[in-house]
């Protein structure tokens, strides 16, 4: 990896998960086009979060990244934007107020439109078409027109991209993330739950403390922190060519920049060193995730860190652990050691979604609740015995009341997965399930804040 890097270097290395575009000249001429177009997202807003991840890395932080699994255009509608806004506000109120510490903030949306498959096709009833990849690559529906991967699609997700940054944009720094409304963050069908009457109670307490503040002088116009958030927007960098079209250099630094969202990541299936999407990571200088699952071996996983991060920047690395709820403790531990070992700085993040999803005996796709549960356990139980960091989650879920993954404390059922089953790809957590997470890891966060301080005053 000492050659030179550019934006299209990746194109001369070997590469998987890319769809097989029929007219190459039309891929060419919507790329070029889209490297007309304004960024996305810009470099200093990058760097913004590559501080905070960095204090994240340092033990003063936790990330929580959450989102689509694969946002569609079908369902690009204000409401949904904003109930998934509302109901991720309410996660990080519960993270924040237990680990009393901050927690970034960071979306699967505006941009996470492309999807690897397990395999290039698929068949239905003895026909065989192309696997949907994702709407920026080809549709849902089941027939040849829509399977064929179509380049004009690259145009409508930047522009379904920038609508939505430009309204999440509003919601965060607006007015409508203020402290002050944050019982009206509640989503209706949520407000009747087990969690939505914890919530409440929560909400009451942070009521209780502005109502303190206010009586001293500090408020929403005195305090602005206290009247918006910051926001920050990621997908997985799948579709290389859509990205290089969108990666620019910053007037200010010199520097190259991927625009298509504020930290982008490297799947499972397409982290291999010498390979097209770690080439093309390795040039830009925003935030990087890594999915880490089962079959990373520790002395790669090394060296994939050194290529991506060579100066051991803290904030640039962020490796997401996705092994499943049985096989946290027989990988996670090892790659922590190497990592340590190393001396880099990398924050750790627990995908509990990936590794846990079954298939139903009613035929659905789902992710049982207590499966996920039982990896996010796992992976603090990890860090605490490694005395590392448990720096983060990483989840798919929704601001809808949809039925797709089991259990919780409404206990779906297997037989209610027909409901409300919508999403493109895989199985989300509804909002109140995102909510009853957030309240589990938050008691795992206050446990750990606990153990830290104690090995501090024990090693006073």
């Amino acid at each position: 990896m000492s050659e030179k890097w550019t934006p299209d270097s990746w194109r001369s290395k070997p590469i998987v998960q890319v769809p097989d575009y029929p007219d190459p000249h039309a891929l060419s001429d919507v790329e070029a086009t889209l490297a007309t177009f304004p960024p996305l997202v810009f470099a200093g807003e990058a760097r913004k979060l590559k501080a905070h991840l960095a204090d994240v890395a340092l033990g003063n932080g936790f990330l929580l990244q959450g989102g689509d699994c694969a946002e569609s255009f079908a369902e690009h509608q204000a409401d949904n934007i904003r109930d998934f806004f509302r109901a991720f506000l309410q996660m990080a109120v519960i993270l924040t107020y237990a680990a009393k510490s901050p927690v970034v903030k960071i979306g699967r949306i505006a941009g996470q439109f492309a999807k690897p498959r397990s395999a290039p096709t698929e068949s239905i009833n003895g026909k065989e078409l192309p696997s949907y990849r994702g709407d920026i690559i080809n549709g849902i529906d089941f027939d040849e027109a829509n399977r064929l991967p179509d380049p004009k699609r690259q145009e409508m997700a930047y522009r379904q991209s920038a609508a939505t940054l430009n309204l999440l944009r509003a919601f965060a720094q607006g007015g409508f993330a203020n402290l002050e409304h944050v019982h009206q963050w509640m989503l209706g069908f949520v407000a009747d739950s087990p969690q939505g009457h914890r919530y409440a109670a929560l909400a009451d307490q942070i009521s209780e403390t502005l109502g303190f503040m206010r009586a001293i002088g500090i408020d929403s116009e005195t305090t602005p922190a206290l009247s918006q958030t910051e926001f920050f927007t990621s997908h997985e960098a799948l579709l290389l060519g859509y990205e290089q079209a969108l990666t620019r250099v910053d007037s200010t630094s010199g520097d190259w920049y991927a625009t298509s969202g504020h930290m982008i990541w490297i799947g499972d299936r397409t982290r291999q060193p010498d390979h097209a999407h770690v080439e093309f990571c390795r040039g830009v200088k925003n935030p990087i995730g890594l999915k880490c699952g089962p079959s990373l071996d520790p002395d790669e996983l090394v060296r994939l860190i050194n290529i991506l991060n060579p100066d051991n920047e803290a904030g640039r690395m962020t490796l997401i652990a996705r092994f499943g709820c049985n096989k946290v403790g027989d990988h996670l531990p090892a790659l922590i050691r190497a990592v340590e070992r190393e001396g880099q700085h990398v924050v750790w993040s627990c995908d509990p979604m990936h590794g846990n999803t079954i298939k139903a005996a009613s035929g659905f796709k789902t992710r049982p609740f207590d499966m996920i549960l039982k990896e996010v356990e796992s992976f603090f139980a990890v860090h605490e015995a490694e005395g590392t960091h448990p720096g983060g989650i990483h989840i798919e879920m929704t601001g809808k009341n949809v039925t797709e993954c089991t259990g919780g404390a409404r206990a779906i059922s297997d037989d209610e997965l027909s409901d409300r089953y919508h999403t493109h790809c895989d199985p989300r957590l509804n909002a109140d399930q995102a909510m009853e997470l957030a309240f589990l890891v938050a008691e795992l966060l206050k446990k750990e804040r606990s153990t830290r301080g104690q090995n501090i005053a024990a090693s006073a």
